[in-house]
């Protein structure tokens, strides 16, 4: 059955499709959300310099990489349908204080502060909204639905960045700050997400009673230990190990790539007085991207069933490095516009090797501390990276020395890889 079928299948259950209904408008408007974000804090009229950008990338991905491992501790304690329709809410009422902070121009450090608050509520929203699924299929269902969603959740998410980008375009044709208007829009969106869930009754999505939970300090404290639990099992797990170092390498000269592509458009390719056509130009890299990601969830399937995941993934790596050079070496527009699918396809390709691995050859007593040290490695390398990057990268992001490092890097990645995965049946 293909995955369209799959999806329409799953989708005739009525809890799912109203769970999927959810997970489709918040990732669409965490989308349009995210346009609104990067417009003022990387094409406001000041030029930004890699150290802001990077700056930004941390405040995006802070609270996955520091809440991420603790949000089921609450999550198993709260009626997860209440979470979902209550973090919606909440975000209404922040995204209208980030539309405030931006109107009146408040300081950066102000807008910033806002924006984590509201991000961090997301991570609860998208921790609960897997722990939810499990509620609303068949355990004969569940594989296939936690492949489909995901991916459907991506999908909707570069659908909101190009309705974001079309809003703020219509915003400024009318007058307005295009700013704001996608910050109003998107508190509508997210109160319909919240409406939505509501439509769920409140104890379907659990979490089940359980007597022997233990009480939140403890289970915080069971939290830390758990990773370190996680990371030692790994030891005696060389595929899913191999593969975590993978990501975490792959993370971060996907970072460094990605910082420098901001900096290209909005420093190098366009002048101080065209940040609009910059970010529409970037925003066009960007939908290009998603659509090397979205290939990726098609081929890669297709691709393992006549090739081993490990050549897969070493494929990936060295087509990535290889793409560093040329065509991204031209430092034209359409040079950058491949190099983005490429990317796009290799990141998720790889991604989506390294959850098989891990699921496959993880004890189930770990899988979940594992996934959990898995979500903290995949962030924290890309923050690293956008440090780095702060550092090295010139102010207009044209620098032929670290397209060279970056390319030996995916290369250097790929052999270390393959040669230590020689032994071993990924």
């Amino acid at each position: 059955m293909s995955a369209p079928a799959h999806l329409v299948h799953l989708l005739g259950g009525v809890w799912f499709r109203r769970l999927f209904s959810v997970r489709v408008a918040s990732q669409l408007t965490d989308g349009v959300f995210q346009v609104a974000l990067a417009s003022y804090a990387l094409f406001s009229d000041e030029q930004p310099s890699p150290a802001a950008i990077a700056s930004a990338l941390a405040v995006v991905l802070l609270p996955f990489s520091v809440l991420g491992p603790f949000a089921g501790v609450l999550l198993d304690r709260w009626s997860r349908r209440q979470v979902l329709a209550r973090a919606n809410f909440a975000r209404v009422v922040i995204v209208l204080a980030v539309a405030a902070v931006v109107a009146t121009d408040l300081p950066d450090p102000v807008f910033y502060a806002v924006v984590l608050v509201c991000l961090s509520v997301n991570r609860f929203l998208l921790a609960g909204l897997s722990a939810a699924l499990p509620h609303t299929v068949t355990p004969d269902d569940l594989v296939t639905a936690n492949a489909l969603t995901p991916t459907a959740g991506t999908l909707a998410f570069i659908v909101g960045l190009a309705c974001g980008g079309g809003i703020r375009a219509a915003g400024q044709e009318a007058g307005l700050d295009g700013d704001v208007t996608v910050l109003l829009a998107a508190a509508v969106l997210y109160g319909v997400a919240g409406l939505l869930a509501l439509r769920i009754p409140r104890d379907l999505l659990g979490p089940d009673f359980d007597p022997a939970r233990p009480a939140v300090a403890e289970a915080v404290r069971s939290v830390v230990g758990g990773l370190l639990a996680g990371l030692r099992h790994l030891r005696s797990r060389p595929g899913p190990a191999s593969g975590l170092a993978v990501i975490a390498s792959h993370r971060y000269w996907f970072g460094i790539a990605s910082v420098m592509l901001v900096l290209l458009y909005r420093n190098h390719f366009y002048g101080a007085d065209d940040a609009d056509a910059a970010f529409a130009a970037l925003s066009t890299a960007a939908l290009v991207g998603g659509a090397g990601f979205v290939a990726a969830a098609f081929v890669t399937p297709v691709v393992t069933e006549h090739l081993a995941p490990r050549s897969w993934v070493t494929f990936l790596l060295v087509l990535a490095g290889a793409c560093q050079l040329f065509p991204a070496g031209l430092f034209t527009e359409p040079g950058i516009l491949v190099s983005a699918f490429v990317l796009g396809l290799a990141s998720q390709g790889i991604k989506i090797c390294v959850d098989t691995f891990v699921q496959t050859g993880v004890d189930d007593a770990y899988r979940g501390r594992v996934f959990s040290l898995y979500d903290v490695i995949f962030n924290v390398a890309f923050v690293a990276a956008a440090a780095t990057a702060a550092v090295v990268l010139p102010e207009d992001g044209r620098s032929r020395a670290v397209l060279v490092v970056l390319s030996g890097g995916y290369l250097a990645t790929a052999a270390v890889y393959w040669r230590s995965t020689s032994a071993v049946r990924a």
